[in-house]
């Protein structure tokens, strides 16, 4: 004999009246909101276990397909390197040249003319100034030289009556001994400065060297000649410091 479940026992199985269990919802029933990629994408609920999805189904959800369109289109808008292959872009035309008018032309070769005259007088202007400052140097060199040998001159004149007195010591024999010895070595470092003594007996008389202040014939001579000295010459260099006074022989 079978025993009939009692009511208290019906309501611990939780069973309704009616012999039947309500069937409460999954935790996965609700749809999902989810952003993928910039952009809002509902998920259905997840099915339960042993439904055709999770058997292999061809079937695809809903929210896969979305995806699945997405990542196409970003595919087919990026540019650039994909996965290592550079993807090949737009050819690049260059843009032609503008064209030149014969305006633009003649104005542009009337602007170089200008410049290479400007450029030749410039030029010009540097020569000539280049000049004129080589110029100016060998002036002033030479001007220098010149001012030195005067002064040189000034002092070596103010010493010719001395080496004048020397000369008529020597003809009349009375340099000799140590004053003898101090006026060779006078008259040595006198010639470092470029002092040079002339006027020798038996030279030809030149008007520019010699001052004649006796003159006579004689039948020795071909040409006029200096027979006496009576006070030698000096030249400091080129220069004539003093010319020589002498006595002149003409021929017969």
């Amino acid at each position: 004999m079978t025993e009939k479940p009692r009511d208290g026992d019906r309501r611990k199985a939780g069973s309704t009246p009616g012999g039947s269990a309500p069937a409460e919802p999954a935790a996965g029933d609700a749809p999902r909101v989810v952003i993928r990629n910039n952009r809002k994408i509902t998920e259905p609920p997840a099915e339960p276990e042993g439904t055709a999805a999770d058997a292999g189904s061809d079937v695809p959800a809903e929210g896969l397909v979305e995806d699945a369109e997405v990542v196409v289109d970003e595919i087919e808008v990026e540019t650039g390197t994909v996965d290592g292959v550079t993807a090949a872009g737009p050819p690049v035309v260059d843009a032609p040249a503008e064209p030149v008018d014969a305006a633009t032309s003649s104005t542009l070769g009337a602007e170089l003319e200008a410049l290479r005259a400007d450029l030749d007088e410039r030029t010009r202007d540097l020569q000539r100034v280049t000049a004129e400052y080589a110029n100016y140097r060998k002036r002033v060199d030479r001007d220098r030289g010149v001012v030195a040998e005067q002064a040189t001159g000034s002092v070596l004149a103010a010493l010719l009556p001395i080496l004048d007195d020397l000369d008529r010591a020597r003809e009349h024999g009375d340099l000799v001994g140590p004053f003898g010895t101090v006026a060779e070595q006078l008259v040595t470092a006198l010639g470092k400065f470029g002092l040079t003594p002339f006027g020798e007996q038996g030279d030809p008389f030149d008007p520019t060297l010699h001052e004649a202040v006796a003159h006579q014939t004689s039948a020795d001579v071909t040409e006029p000649t200096c027979v006496q000295i009576m006070r030698r010459g000096y030249q400091l260099g080129e220069r004539l410091l003093r010319p020589a006074l002498v006595g002149v022989a003409d021929p017969e």
